[in-house]
């Protein structure tokens, strides 16, 4: 009796006539969904031990990956823009550790649009006792800034100011990751905004004439979002081009048990004294780019003005009502916190290239050893075994849905001969020192993302934006440096 009351019913909503095109509708909105929501990396990790510090962590995306790698072991810094009494702090993380059962969860205090504030954090880490640092992931410059409807000079202060912070925190912080164990598989992942190719065509001309000065706000929300995030892409790539043209320390892999630890011999250290990378191994650094595409509420919302946390400059009753109209369509074309963060996570998880390479040594090592100990008709060493394709960690690339993105940003026209290593001529003509620090090193022109030649330029634009910074920063609080110059 109810099922045939219930037929009934739906046979008066929904005529049998249309079952089909209902059908086909239903379906079509389930595949949109899942394109929309794009891939899930197919990866997992083990984090135990292992300390990852994570900038914008309460946001949606830094909650949702702080919870996911704190479940899988990892001791989590959390950086708050927040004091640390702030309700955020005193209820989020005891809350976090209780979900995913795992105490090493921490928040720590760095207000990002402050020079001061970002230094104080640093000093903090790197005199601290426990200077292990397994894994950077900046995430706060993925959340929008400013809106559609309105761009004021104040977000574009705001963006050049996380970008710079950015840039200082990894230069403060890269001493300590430099000296930590070659062993170490250590990652730093920028986590940008997608709206990256809006600024491709016009990006070289862009950054030379900002060199010195301040960035003028555009009109378009997506191009100077798109500035923001295509610079941190840039720098991301030319700092893994200065990792990899660094001296590597090699680990001498001779006969150990599975257990051990790969160790160092003299003959490594005299090779890494010379600058000779022994093995021709890579840097145990990998520093990627990350944009988890369009999500719902750091992309959507803060474009459309409706978060007040986000942009509350931009905030207005209207265009939150505006976001509640429109969110049955929000929700689905553009992603959710969990599938946003899938890119991220992917990036952590792959092995890197000096895993593998590590790999493969010890794999020699053992069957060198093996042989020595066989009888003599066995002293032929086995290959290496074979195995399936396996996907690794591309340094320096930008990731998105879990796959590599090449840019086609355009080059620099070249100012003075090269030679074929890509050192100006003219400066070994006239037998002048390198201009800079990174001449001492020979860093090797890829040609991706524009090459070293916008890669510098791009390196160099961070640092005069730096001392922009602490010019103004010097300008608002003049007592702040006095005491600071007093005390020093």
């Amino acid at each position: 009796m109810v099922l045939q009351a219930a037929y009934a019913l739906a046979s008066h909503v929904l005529p049998t006539r249309y079952y089909w095109q209902t059908a086909i509708g239903v379906g079509s909105l389930v595949v949109t969904y899942a394109f929309a929501q794009g891939r899930t990396t197919n990866r997992d990790r083990d984090l135990h031990a292992r300390t990852i510090i994570v900038t914008g962590a309460f946001t949606p995306l830094g909650l949702t990956l702080i919870s996911n790698l704190a479940s899988r072991g990892a001791h989590v810094i959390a950086i708050s823009p927040y004091s640390l009494e702030h309700p955020y702090a005193t209820l989020l993380i005891p809350a976090m550790r209780t979900a995913t059962k795992n105490e090493n969860i921490y928040a720590e205090h760095a207000d990002l649009t402050s020079l001061a504030s970002v230094r104080e954090f640093c000093t903090k880490f790197l005199t601290g006792e426990d200077q292990r640092i397994d894994g950077i992931v900046f995430a706060h410059e993925y959340a929008g800034i400013g809106s559609l409807f309105s761009s004021k000079a104040v977000h574009e202060e705001r963006r050049e100011a996380e970008s710079v912070a950015t840039f200082l925190m990894i230069t403060l912080l890269l001493p300590a990751l430099l000296v930590a164990p070659v062993e170490r598989d250590i990652r730093i992942v920028n986590v940008v905004n997608p709206f990256y190719a809006a600024a491709i065509p016009s990006f070289t001309t862009d950054i030379i004439s900002t060199m010195t000065s301040a960035t003028p706000p555009s009109r378009s929300l997506f191009l100077s979002e798109g500035r923001r995030a295509l610079r941190t892409i840039i720098l991301t790539r030319h700092l893994q081009r200065i990792l990899n043209a660094l001296p590597n320390r090699a680990p001498t892999l001779d006969a150990q048990g599975p257990g051990e630890q790969p160790k160092t011999s003299k003959d490594d250290a005299a090779n890494e004294t010379s600058g000779k990378t022994p093995h021709n191994m890579p840097s145990n650094i990998a520093a990627v780019s990350v944009t988890p595409g369009m999500s719902r509420t750091e992309t959507i919302r803060a474009a459309l003005g409706a978060d007040r946390e986000l942009s509350p400059e931009s905030f207005s009753l209207v265009r939150m009502l505006i976001y509640v109209v429109l969110f049955p369509v929000i929700w689905l074309l553009a992603k959710s916190s969990d599938m946003a963060m899938q890119s991220v996570l992917h990036s952590l998880f792959l092995p890197t290239p000096f895993k593998r390479t590590l790999a493969q040594l010890s794999a020699a090592a053992h069957g060198s050893a093996e042989s020595k100990n066989a009888p003599a008709e066995n002293e032929s060493p086995a290959p290496l075994p074979t195995g399936s394709f396996i996907e690794v960690l591309k340094p320096g690339a930008l990731y998105r849905e879990c796959s590599v993105v090449m840019l086609p940003v355009l080059p620099l026209p070249p100012a003075d001969p090269v030679d074929e290593k890509g050192k100006k001529v003219k400066e070994k003509e006239e037998g002048r020192t390198p201009s800079s620090q990174e001449d001492l090193l020979d860093i090797e022109d890829d040609g991706e993302y524009g090459g070293e030649g916008v890669g510098r330029l791009v390196w160099e634009w961070f640092e005069n934006h730096l001392k922009m910074w602490e010019a103004r920063e010097k300008e608002r609080n003049p007592e702040r440096e006095d005491t600071k110059t007093a005390s020093s």
